[in-house]
């Protein structure tokens, strides 16, 4: 039976991955019956499902293969959940209608598992004419609130909390808002957030030329492009958002450029994907596959690495059939053009076990030879699955050899792509492995860095108790077992001692044979100079990378974990903890003080009763709740997901007189009506009018059709000495930031954001 080599990495099996009764009883009695099950789960679609469960099992034995974690915990189960990680949701329509059709979309792919990803530029600017309600719009940004006050209303499977991504084009007009939005740490807590940088803008930056900030065809306004690059680098430098996408390399070097536009990519960018494209994960350990580690021999068997990528993929595209999907138009993407995304984890392990310093010139090379191998092992495999089960509907020969990574494959894999067709349109990716690699021991995660070589947490005992245990790096652990108390070599390198460009040169050697995109974070030190931190993401453009994510320590999201090779070195007076608090949503309590108001429409026989409850923050009355309630059961539906919508929205704080706009603004084609000697355009909007006087009413606003009295911001509480983030699931500080993705060190929980 395989032991698990930390006490956190069985923690994390149980919670995340280990199948149970619904009264908690172990089904998996062991992570031998976990990788049964996925095994036999995935190889069901197989002529001879026998002799696939045995190879699939195989694969995963000893963590050799790691699939994505809704893989794990959802395969072989009969839960109504996706395997698919991540999607990328449909263009949001610029109607109030089509709009909130995408909010509930998104919600039902939260609620079976997956992450979502959403590309605003499609809405209308703020202060745009809405033509037939004689109102301006509020932008997309304001629409971002509401994604994200549904997102944390939902519980993803699996205890996962919801993750978005959002993307906004750089020459749409509301840019600066939308760059500026996570500033408050208050908001969008549930986002990341991107601009989507074209190549045109680049060029327009390097030139320091004008640039037009445009909306379907009309000029908004013009504005230097430098400064708007400025702009980015300056709010990212500030607060670690939002991340660059190179959105026209990504689209230019799709193998499915003739078929598909890209817009957005999942929460964690390494799925670049289209309109309700999916995101399908998992992951070669490489830290698993060395020979003779520490040895000047040591390497990876090329047959060995052929043989698992071989194996993976044919798992991994039986995913697609074995799968439930959220919504039919997702099921459709991905059985049109059945994209996988292959990558890695534990290539800093690996390096290390080579001898090979991460970021060198040595590490590049090997890491790029790797990838290269897998890219050509995947790309037969895929071949040689179309011939066996066919290519995918939408393949086109001419046109997929014509572009993207085809175009760099050796002429033989092309033959066989030309003879048979390719079963998987695109078959790489790098993602963050974070709880995955932990459950496989602490490897690295990803193509990232060593993080730290080691750092205590505390481990529940049976008898209730806690104890520290040290959790060790899956290399740092087999040099100990090897050489015991023996100094580290030079090759043992973490994050905290690369330079950025370091991190980049990795990256880029990895995107050479990536077909989708990485996600990778650059860790860059708390005072590095501005316009250093700026030019790292003009190297990263330059190196041929499809985005740049980089974090530095910062007021707004803290630090990511102090470890304690660091912090033994420093004096005992520096060793304490900053702590940035963010804002929660509102806690409620037992009684609550408010009004409920009748409103009669015309053209309904029963009234609807409005009632609004109110809390008290820092001496000033806000609005806390909604609820709505009539005979009429024809409104019952919409009126629950309204109130509980709008609810989520008044408990997470700060400036929700956007609400009220929003719902005044909505027009019912079938007319609205005279209320009071007012015209109405429709029920919603006559309901917006009455949480607009009540607002009015209790002083949260100045008058009706006006804004805030004052703008309720989070409060920031600091303590002196060095930042840190409290993990939201255990409270405890030893949160890192990995791969876009924050990650406790104490509890295992992750969430990118």
């Amino acid at each position: 039976m395989t032991r698990f080599t930390a006490p956190i990495a069985e923690q994390i099996w149980d919670m995340k991955y280990r199948l149970k009764a619904s009264d908690g009883t172990p089904l998996d009695v062991s992570i031998e019956d976990t990788w049964r099950r996925v095994a036999k789960a995935l190889a069901a679609v197989e002529r001879e499902p026998a002799a696939w469960e045995s190879e699939f099992y195989q694969a995963l034995e000893d963590f050799r293969f790691l699939p994505a974690g809704r893989i794990m915990a959802g395969a072989g189960t009969d839960r109504a959940v996706t395997l698919f990680n991540c999607f990328v949701m449909g263009t949001i329509p610029d109607s109030m209608s089509g709009i909130f059709d995408m909010l509930k979309e998104a919600a039902v792919t939260m609620q079976h598992g997956g992450g979502i990803g959403y590309d605003f530029s499609t809405i209308r600017p703020n202060g745009a004419a809405v033509a037939g309600v004689g109102a301006d719009a509020s932008g997309p940004v304001s629409f971002m609130d509401v994604w994200d006050a549904m997102c944390r209303t939902i519980m993803s499977a699996g205890s996962r909390r919801g993750a978005m991504m959002a993307t906004m084009r750089c020459d749409h007009p509301d840019i600066e808002e939308f760059i500026a939005a996570k500033s408050d740490p208050a908001r969008l807590r549930n986002f990341n957030v991107s601009v989507l940088v074209t190549d045109g803008f680049m060029d327009a930056v390097k030139a320091d030329r004008s640039w037009r900030l445009v909306f379907d065809g009309t000029v908004y306004r013009t504005v230097a492009a430098r400064d708007l690059w400025n702009r980015i680098m300056r709010s990212t430098y500030d607060y670690a958002e939002p991340g660059v996408i190179f959105i026209d390399r990504i689209n230019g070097s799709n193998n499915l450029a003739y078929c598909e536009t890209v817009s957005a990519t999942n929460p964690c960018g390494e799925q670049p994907l289209p309109p309700y494209g999916a995101c399908l994960l998992g992951s070669v350990n490489l830290a698993r596959l060395v020979d003779s580690p520490f040895e000047t021999d040591a390497g990876i068997c090329d047959s060995a690495l052929d043989g698992l990528v071989t194996t993976a993929v044919r798992m991994m595209d039986n995913v697609v059939d074995v799968s439930r999907f959220p919504l039919e138009a997702q099921a459709n993407e991905a059985r049109a053009k059945r994209r996988i995304g292959l990558g890695v984890t534990g290539l800093a392990d690996a390096l290390i076990m080579c001898g090979l310093n991460y970021g060198s010139e040595e590490a590049t090379h090997q890491t790029e030879r790797w990838l290269r191998r897998i890219a050509h092992s995947a790309y037969r495999a895929s071949a040689r699955l179309a011939a066996e089960k066919g290519a995918f509907p939408l393949f086109d020969a001419d046109a997929y050899l014509a572009g993207g990574l085809l175009r760099h494959l050796d002429e033989d894999v092309r033959d066989l792509i030309r003879q048979n067709g390719i079963r998987n349109a695109l078959l790489t990716s790098i993602a963050p492995t974070g709880t995955i690699s932990l459950c496989a021991g602490n490897v690295s995660s990803g193509i990232e860095p060593v993080f730290a070589f080691s750092y205590t947490r505390k481990v529940l005992q049976k008898d209730g108790t806690k104890s520290d245990e040290e959790v060790v790096d899956y290399a740092v652990q087999m040099w100990r077992d090897r050489f015991g108390d023996r100094e580290l070599p030079d090759c043992f390198v973490n994050a905290q001692t690369l330079l950025p460009e370091h991190h980049v040169r990795m990256q880029a050697a990895a995107q050479n044979w990536v077909d989708s995109s990485i996600s990778k974070t650059i860790n860059c030190p708390e005072n590095i100079e501005f316009d250093a931190f700026a030019d790292v993401y003009m190297k990263a453009f330059e190196s041929g990378c499809k985005g740049c994510t980089t974090y530095r320590p910062n007021e707004v999201t803290g630090s990511v974990l102090s470890v304690s090779e660091a912090s033994e070195s420093l004096p005992q007076a520096d060793r304490g903890a900053e702590v940035v608090y963010i804002s929660e949503p509102l806690e409620r309590p037992q009684a609550l003080e408010g009004n409920t108001y009748k409103l009669k429409w015309p053209d309904s026989e029963h009234a609807i009763y409005i009632t609004l409850n109110d809390i008290a923050v820092n001496g000033r009355r806000r609005p806390f709740e909604v609820f709505i309630n009539s005979k009429n059961m024809e409104h019952y539906a919409w009126t629950v997901a309204l109130t509980r919508m709008i609810s989520a929205v008044f408990r997470r704080g700060g400036d929700v007189s956007f609400v009220v706009e929003e719902l005044k603004a909505v027009f019912d084609p079938r007319g609205g009506a005279w209320v009071n000697g007012q015209y109405i355009p429709s029920i919603l909007a006559a309901i917006g009018g009455v949480i607009e006087g009540h607002l009015v009413a209790i002083g949260f606003l100045q008058g009706k059709g006006m804004g805030l009295k004052s703008d309720p911001k989070a409060s920031i509480a600091r303590l002196g000495g060095r930042r840190s983030r409290a993990c939201s699931s255990c409270g405890s500080l030893e949160v890192q930031m990995m791969e876009g993705c924050l990650t406790c060190a104490n509890c295992g929980y992750s969430k990118c954001g």
